[in-house]
């Protein structure tokens, strides 16, 4: 199986986390891998990521998001999507770099969407274009849902 390297930065472009994951598919403008959550438990309010928790995270070159489907390391039971907005993911041989702009979406299993970080981002120096492509992106991310397109299709 192929390993992915993949590269979480700053909206400045400076790297902030690397990890790998296996290669499950790819297009033109998306990759899609699996990997292992490696680091220590992380409770995010609306979800928490244990160690060995699995990944099925999609990147597009194509979309200011990514979408990382959250599974319970030990038995499988889906914990929800986890959607970064970033800039374009960077598919580069087996590399994917994708510049996070701070702003999250979660969706739980039965499709409660909530937004996270949001002060976070408001506090980021971007442009009105690049904020108006972000709130575009999230309501894409919305619609997705709503329509259950993949990685969605398992809404209950």
């Amino acid at each position: 199986m192929t390993t992915i390297t993949v590269l979480k930065l700053n909206h400045e472009g400076k790297e902030l986390t690397r990890y790998t994951g296996d290669l499950l598919s790819q297009t033109p403008t998306s990759i899609c891998i699996q990997a292992v959550f490696q680091r220590p438990r992380a409770d995010l309010g609306v979800v928490v990521f244990e160690t060995g928790d699995r990944m099925i995270e999609w990147f597009y070159t194509d979309r200011w998001y990514n979408v990382f489907e959250v599974q319970e390391g030990d038995s499988g039971r889906l914990r929800g999507w986890y959607c970064n907005v970033t800039r374009p993911a960077i598919i580069e041989g087996q590399t994917v770099k994708a510049d996070d702009l701070e702003v999250d979406v979660f969706v739980a299993p039965d499709g409660t969407i909530t937004l996270l970080d949001e002060q976070e981002f408001e506090a980021l120096p971007l442009s009105d274009k690049e904020r108006m492509v972000v709130f575009t992106a999230i309501q894409a991310i919305r619609q997705r849902v709503t329509s259950r397109d993949v990685p969605f299709d398992k809404i209950r």
